[in-house]
């Protein structure tokens, strides 16, 4: 997706710059947990050192605050699209998309600074044994025997803030756009600023579902068992899932992709007949 996106000049508009940098942080995301889970599903090495497991909570929680900011960009840009498109390359500059996508991840590391210092600042001193498939900051405050409130305080005051942030944003744009595409009149426009919309939808129904499943439950009900399985969708099968829900129903990058297979087979083919000769 990132490679199609750069070499693609059609694609280089504001839409598919966010979409290449979420492609980017799926890619983050996923390497920074599968690798060191498929090891220890497959082989007898089940351990991960202290620096390396404190490595994985960083980056993970990177991505997944990024993630999260990115996606609400990504529905306030379809909104500036569809509910103001003659000041659409106005508000959404170069500069403004840059800006937006430079904060996301500046937010980002902030949270991963923070959750990461509060976490491995306090005391092990019982099992090192974590219940999961990675290291995710619940399971380890369970190894604490510090007391972990604060930490939990802090988890749920910033998942409250990021989330719902970002949810009310996302919330809004649709709102809107909804609410002009019910006053077009043309069936295919109407039709064309749905299809649009409806790839983003399905991304962010499925991450924050999980999300809020994960974090934002009472701790009566919290299960890590449940975790577990919730954990390995949103953090294995979604930054699979993502790039195949963008490009089958998107149109746009089915041509792209289209044309750069045919630039790649004609290119080939060139080159064969140049050595022929």
């Amino acid at each position: 997706m990132i490679m199609l996106i750069k070499t693609d000049s059609r694609l280089h508009i504001p839409m598919y710059f966010f979409l290449s940098n979420l492609a980017f942080v799926d890619i983050n995301y996923s390497s920074s947990i599968s690798p060191n889970m498929l090891v220890s599903l497959l082989t007898e090495r089940k351990s991960i050192g202290f620096a390396a497991c404190a490595i994985q909570m960083f980056v993970f929680v990177i991505c997944g605050s990024t993630e999260c900011l990115l996606l609400a960009v990504m529905a306030f840009d379809r909104y500036v699209a569809i509910c103001h498109p003659l000041r659409y390359s106005v508000i959404m500059s170069g500069k403004i998309c840059v800006g937006l996508a430079a904060i996301s991840y500046f937010l980002g590391i902030f949270y991963a600074v923070l959750h990461t210092t509060l976490s491995f600042s306090l005391s092990f001193c019982g099992s090192n044994l974590i219940n999961h498939y990675y290291c995710d900051i619940p399971p380890i405050l369970q190894l604490s025997c510090s007391d972990t409130h604060t930490n939990e305080t802090v988890i749920f005051v910033q998942v409250s803030i990021n989330c719902i942030g970002t949810t009310v944003t996302i919330l809004f744009s649709y709102a809107s756009i909804l609410t002009t595409i019910l006053k077009i009149r043309s069936t295919q426009s109407r039709r064309k600023a749905f299809s649009t919309c409806s790839s983003h939808l399905i991304v962010v129904s499925l991450f924050y579902g999980m999300i809020f499943f994960m974090y934002l439950r009472p701790s009566s009900t919290y299960s890590l068992e449940q975790d577990k399985v919730a954990s390995l969708f949103y953090t294995v099968m979604m930054p699979m899932l993502n790039p195949m829900i963008y490009a089958l129903r998107n149109q746009e990058v089915k041509c792209a992709f289209q044309r750069m297979i045919r630039k790649s087979v004609l290119a080939k083919w060139k080159s064969r007949t140049i050595e022929a000769l």
